[in-house]
């Protein structure tokens, strides 16, 4: 647990990242008790959105200015917290606890919030202790497109490493379900003195909250285009592009994110824009924006 002072005062805390987690603070759930969760990022939300109809009230507190800072912009996180905000739960952002004292959280601006159940969600970071002092270790363990690490004979796969994102061209931690998958599966070829690349990682969350589903994709720099829904919705929509250099970067698709797979594979392929119709595919997504050469390859059949 992060080191906040009074912590240990605290009776009912909790973090919220396995299944124990979660077992253990059902276990103090009731319809009269106030829940106060630090952390407004995915785990943090998905915990509000799980335990809302059980408790009387909840308050999420992060230091971010907005919600899902790791993959929303402005304009998207205000969408989405409008929408979480309608099911009671209310925020405070911008703002870190200072202290705890029993059931009370004094925050840095001097505000005192009342609860009686605490979860900590703030997020994790990589256990290198294994390769200390014997590979290159960063925020996480660097490898390359073989799942190396800088040591010999020694493999590295999923959350605990720093890759590359192609994306971005930058290494990074990309703590994801499929990246971990290909990551193993290379590890594993190599290490059996098979030969196996995986160099198309791209940070990508698929995720809801009450009904309201979004895919984000890529990194958040360039020109960008946000092309509204052709006709009137019943519920919150929203999407935005971010490409440079004729290549497609990044994306955020809030409630409508059917098709997200298109803009997922333009960024991993780093396919020119030039050469497929952009201001279609901005606006509906599908294969027909693409030449038939390359609708052909990827419906798997002979060009």
């Amino acid at each position: 647990m992060p080191p906040f002072e009074g912590l240990d005062t605290v009776k009912d805390k909790f973090t919220f990242m396995s299944l124990d987690d979660a077992e253990k603070l059902e276990g103090v759930l009731a319809d009269n008790k106030r829940v106060l969760i630090i952390g407004a990022g995915l785990i943090g939300l998905k915990c509000a959105e799980g335990i809302e109809k059980r408790v009387s009230h909840i308050t999420v507190v992060d230091l971010a200015p907005r919600i899902l800072s790791s993959i929303l912009d402005d304009e998207g996180a205000k969408i989405v917290q409008s929408h979480i905000e309608s099911k009671g739960i209310e925020f405070k952002l911008g703002v870190s606890v200072k202290s705890f004292n029993k059931t009370a959280a004094v925050l840095d601006n001097g505000q005192t919030l009342n609860f009686d159940i605490l979860v900590l969600a703030v997020g994790v970071r990589p256990n290198t202790s294994l390769l200390k002092d014997i590979a290159n270790i960063d925020r996480g363990i660097i490898v390359n497109n073989k799942s190396q690490t800088s040591a010999a004979d020694i493999y590295a796969a999923g959350d605990c490493t720093q890759t590359l994102d192609v994306s971005s061209g930058q290494n990074k931690i990309m703590a994801l379900l499929p990246n971990a998958y290909i990551q193993g599966e290379c590890a594993g070829v190599n290490m059996a003195s098979g030969e196996k690349t995986f160099d198309k990682a791209i940070p990508m969350n698929a995720i809801g909250f009450f009904g309201l589903h979004m895919i984000t994709a890529g990194n958040y720099t360039g020109e960008t285009i946000s092309p509204g829904p052709q006709s009137p919705v019943p519920s919150p929509q929203y999407k935005k592009l971010f490409y440079s250099d004729n290549k497609l970067n990044g994306y955020i698709l809030i409630g409508n994110v059917e098709k997200a797979g298109i803009y997922t594979s333009l960024i991993r392929e780093r396919t020119p824009l030039d050469t497929i119709d952009f201001a279609l595919v901005c606006q509906r997504p599908g294969l027909m924006a693409f030449t038939k050469e390359i609708r052909m390859s990827k419906l798997g059949a002979a060009s």
